[in-house]
């Protein structure tokens, strides 16, 4: 991308806001503004069918509750909803302990914890419903090839020689975001020394809708149930490890899977192929700059340990949807410093706090040491028997915690 120094802005078709990177944050904030009125352009370098075939992301993510609520007041669940598992219960135990919590759907107000979705369901329901808000323009294939800051406005032009101009420049681009690089924020990061494996497995027995994770020296490992028969199972290993793991023939990873599994499930058949991703920690500095807003993994990143890294960008998505309309409705320029002060303020104590809590659970939970290990298996006796302790933890699951934005409640903002 080109330079983002202060020029006369060349005119460009007019946006409130553009937004670069259409994967499943990109697009969901897209979704949302244009729901809310807002004119928007989501910019993508992918083909929107690659991103919907199988074979680009065979991942599943849970969904928080509070998002699942933001997912049906934008009008995307519709199109997924027969897709979708529910989190009926959470099981977490550590390795060679006879302690473990359980939350349950009564620790719940009995309501579900959440749902699980395969992403490439997500991928899909989004572009239906981008389909259906003809104030949402989707340009992709394509890239910005330079973009100018002015006094007004930020002027982009595409790789295909299209011009789009707006208030706001919004960068939805993960974790690797030119934008953010280009404006000069800087990161906190850091690397577990991980590597997170995930595969579909196939099971003689129901799961309930129970999710579990087992704590393992060298990680977690999860087994978060799917429709049917089915669960997704998140490997997290040692970074030495997985290169072993991934060039296993598949009958022998099948062997190995079942035994992190046991037999709770009945006979475990893995079902299509397996993926890897090193594990990592990132907060950027800030999530604003001049016109510019970061949402997403080009915010934050964190490990898979909680299941929270989709949901806080969801979170991202439902503030700086609330803080743009409202906004707009005033007559105020979307792009000052004013207005992105609102967002940046609202998100970074969340942002910051979980990612704290992620970084100590991942080195707590990722250790063979005696004394460390005795003593979070008696963090988990004493959560397991404290009904406020178990509230928080719920509370954090569902995304029902905080001061939350209007879609987060399931309502458009006012």
């Amino acid at each position: 991308m080109g330079t983002r120094t202060a020029q006369k802005a060349l005119k460009g078709i007019a946006q409130d806001a553009i937004i670069s990177g259409g994967g499943m944050i990109g697009l969901t904030l897209g979704c949302g503004l244009a729901a809310c009125g807002l004119k928007v352009a989501v910019i993508d370098t992918a083909k929107p069918e690659t991103q919907m075939a199988r074979a680009f992301d065979g991942r599943a993510s849970a969904i928080a509750y509070a998002s699942a609520k933001m997912l049906k007041a934008i009008g995307v669940w519709k199109h997924v909803k027969k897709y979708v598992q529910s989190i009926e219960e959470i099981h977490v135990s550590d390795e060679g302990s006879s302690l473990f919590v359980h939350f349950g759907e009564s620790d719940a107000g009995n309501k579900p914890m959440g749902y699980m979705l395969e992403n490439r369901h997500t991928r899909i329901a989004l572009a239906k419903r981008q389909k259906e808000l003809t104030n949402l323009d989707l340009y992709a294939p394509d890239r910005i090839e330079s973009h100018a800051t002015g006094p007004d406005e930020v002027t982009v032009i595409l790789k295909s020689g299209k011009k789009l101009a707006a208030p706001l420049l919004i960068s939805a681009e993960g974790r690797d975001s030119p934008l953010r690089e280009q404006a000069g924020i800087s990161l906190n990061a850091w690397a577990y020394k991980q590597t997170g494996i995930v595969a579909t497995i196939e099971h003689e027995l129901p799961h309930l809708g129970i999710a579990y994770e087992k704590f393992f020296p060298e990680g977690p490992f999860a087994i978060l149930p799917l429709t049917g028969n089915r669960s997704s199972l998140v490997w997290s290993t040692r970074e030495e490890f997985a290169p072993v793991i991934m060039a296993l023939t598949d009958r022998a990873f099948e062997v190995e899977a079942a035994k992190k599994v046991g037999d709770f499930l009945g006979k475990v058949r893995v079902t299509g192929p397996r993926w890897s991703f090193p594990l990592s920690f990132m907060l950027a500095e800030r999530a604003t700059d001049e016109r510019l807003a970061l949402i997403g993994d080009a915010a934050h990143g964190m490990h898979p340990i909680a299941g929270q890294g989709l949901n806080m960008g969801f979170r991202d998505v439902a503030a700086l949807v609330e803080v743009l309309v409202k906004a707009k409705r005033a007559g105020e320029d979307l792009g000052s410093a004013v207005v992105l002060e609102r967002y940046e303020r609202w998100r970074r104590t969340d942002n910051v706090a979980l990612g704290a809590i992620t970084d100590a659970l991942t080195r707590l939970f990722s250790t063979g040491i005696k004394p460390v290990k005795a003593l979070r298996d008696v963090g988990l006796g004493l959560v397991q028997k404290s009904p406020p302790a178990k509230k928080f933890f719920i509370s954090h699951a569902r995304g029902t915690f905080g001061k939350l934005p209007s879609l987060l409640k399931g309502e458009k903002p006012l």
